[in-house]
């Protein structure tokens, strides 16, 4: 791992490893319902301060796609081995959240599979495939960036989270008590 990588436009970046991330979300999105969708990237209930917030976090998720973009992969290093590792053990959790989401009735809070333990099996999901390509960069500025995004994210999950409270009222209040926001903690 260095601090800064070698910035390299080529082949084999870290790019590779995001299209394939996107594609296989891409597919699911293509397959579910368009009211799934809806639901997915429903914002309504948003105060314009969670949305500017939200916002400034993207800035520093776009900044990471940028250095992945244009940094090789560390093939044949242990920490591409370490970082791929990870990388598919978020995606096949974004995979299965994203199914869990899909198969819930829309006038229900998504409770079932990845849900049981964790309210946002989704974006703890996408950060640790974040995290599994900054590894496999072999970049310590692209973990510092994921981390920041990962606390700024926080901010869009205390907003879906409200949203949820007010549109499933007591059943929703229910799971918080029962199921951590994140895994095994928090």
């Amino acid at each position: 791992m260095e601090l800064t990588p070698e910035i390299n436009p080529g082949l084999l970046n870290g790019w590779v490893l995001l299209v394939f991330f996107y594609t296989v979300f891409g597919i699911l999105l293509l397959s579910f319902p368009k009211s799934v969708v809806a639901r997915l990237y429903d914002r309504s209930a948003w105060s314009m301060a969670q949305k500017i917030l939200s916002a400034i976090g993207k800035l520093f998720i776009f900044s990471w796609f940028a250095l992945v973009i244009l940094t090789p992969l560390n093939i044949g290093h242990a920490v591409f081995i370490i970082g791929g590792a990870i990388y598919l053990l978020g995606l096949l959790g974004f995979v299965l959240s994203l199914l869990n989401f899909k198969d819930t009735p829309l006038d229900q809070p998504v409770t079932e599979g990845l849900y049981r333990i964790s309210r946002n099996p989704q974006q703890v999901s996408i950060l640790l495939s974040y995290l599994g390509i900054s590894i496999a960069i072999g970049s310590w500025v692209a973990v510092l960036l994921i981390t920041v995004g990962a606390f700024m994210s926080h901010i869009r999950v205390i907003a879906e989270e409200r949203s949820c409270l007010q549109q499933y009222g007591d059943s929703y209040r229910q799971y918080i008590e029962r199921v951590p926001r994140y895994f095994l903690f928090f």
